[in-house]
């Protein structure tokens, strides 16, 4: 006896009344408590972020973590439209593309600490200008997020699956880039680390010892690993989510999606919040701030540091 055909009913028109769960674009109805709550936490740490990014003047840093964070609770908001009706495509790719670009903006305010961090040290102790560092993460980041958004958009404007197949792989190119970014960052991280532990202390930055010492300074420095280590557990994450397919494993076991993304990113924001420049540098963010152009008469100083000459150009916020 042969089966019987039913006839398929186009998502458009698809309820949980009407339609399997197996039709949707995940095989599960989202969390409501759980996207909500997400949504909450991001919320409280947005008006933090606006708030210590307005007393701190750090405007580079505050543009990309206000940036990420508003793009983390429009995500989950689309999350949460998607518990009513998990065929509905406005949600499924609201939060498909805002999660996907989000830790993006994030990075950039990550990778601008770096060059801070040079400065703080002292310049002569790494292996080039902190310029340098930050204009080639930046330009990463901006490749990255150029194939996300680009992706994202093809996806999010296309109507029939291959469009939104090649969208998709279009922010898998550009997730993995991210990837590769990351493990270069944290690789150079280390290598100044390493510098900076074998360097004298004649060699260090004079003007910033006190910083240096200080325990918000080191606290910092750990909530700053933290954050790189969160985001980059999850960007290898979601390249493997993407690549399995919506209606692969990862994609659809939710419980994995809200720790390895959603935790992952509360954990990064959290750390960078904590310790945010407003606390941990004070005053000295500004002082740290380094050139997009060389410096002209600048000092020596003890050691070689290269932090106190005059500036010839307009200083990254």
């Amino acid at each position: 006896m042969g089966l019987i055909a039913h006839p398929v009913i186009p998502n458009e028109d698809c309820t949980l009344a009407t339609c399997s769960l197996q039709q949707a674009h995940y095989q599960y109805l989202p969390s409501l408590a759980g996207n909500a709550l997400y949504v909450s936490i991001f919320s409280i740490l947005l008006l933090f972020q606006l708030f210590l990014g307005y007393k701190s003047k750090a405007w580079g840093f505050a543009i990309g973590m206000v940036c990420g964070v508003v793009l983390e609770v429009v995500g989950y908001v689309g999350r949460i439209q998607m518990h009513s009706n998990p065929f509905i495509d406005k949600g499924f790719l609201s939060s498909l593309v805002t999660l996907t670009i989000a830790p993006a903006f994030l990075a950039a305010s990550i990778y601008l600490c770096l060059a801070r961090l040079i400065v703080v040290y002292g310049e002569s102790i790494s292996r080039v200008k902190p310029r340098t560092y930050a204009i080639l993460f930046m330009s990463c980041d901006f490749i990255s997020l150029l194939l996300q958004a680009a992706g994202g958009a093809i996806a999010a404007s296309s109507d029939t699956a291959k469009d939104i197949d090649l969208g998709v792989n279009i922010m898998i190119a550009g997730l993995s880039f991210q990837v590769v970014s990351l493990l270069l960052f944290i690789g150079l991280c280390c290598d100044f680390a390493w510098r900076v532990r074998k360097a004298a202390e004649l060699e260090l930055n004079e003007r910033f010892a006190a910083l240096r010492y200080s325990r918000r300074f080191r606290a910092f420095l750990v909530c700053l690993g933290i954050a790189t280590i969160a985001i980059f557990i999850r960007s290898v994450f979601r390249v493997a989510e993407l690549s399995d397919g919506f209606h692969g494993k990862l994609a659809n076991q939710e419980v994995t999606f809200m720790i390895l993304e959603g935790a992952m990113i509360i954990i990064a924001v959290s750390a960078m919040t904590i310790m945010h420049p407003y606390f941990s540098f004070g005053g000295a963010w500004a002082e740290a701030a380094w050139s997009l152009r060389a410096r002209k008469g600048v000092e020596a100083g003890v050691g070689g540091s290269k932090s106190r000459g005059s500036v010839q150009s307009v200083e990254m916020k």
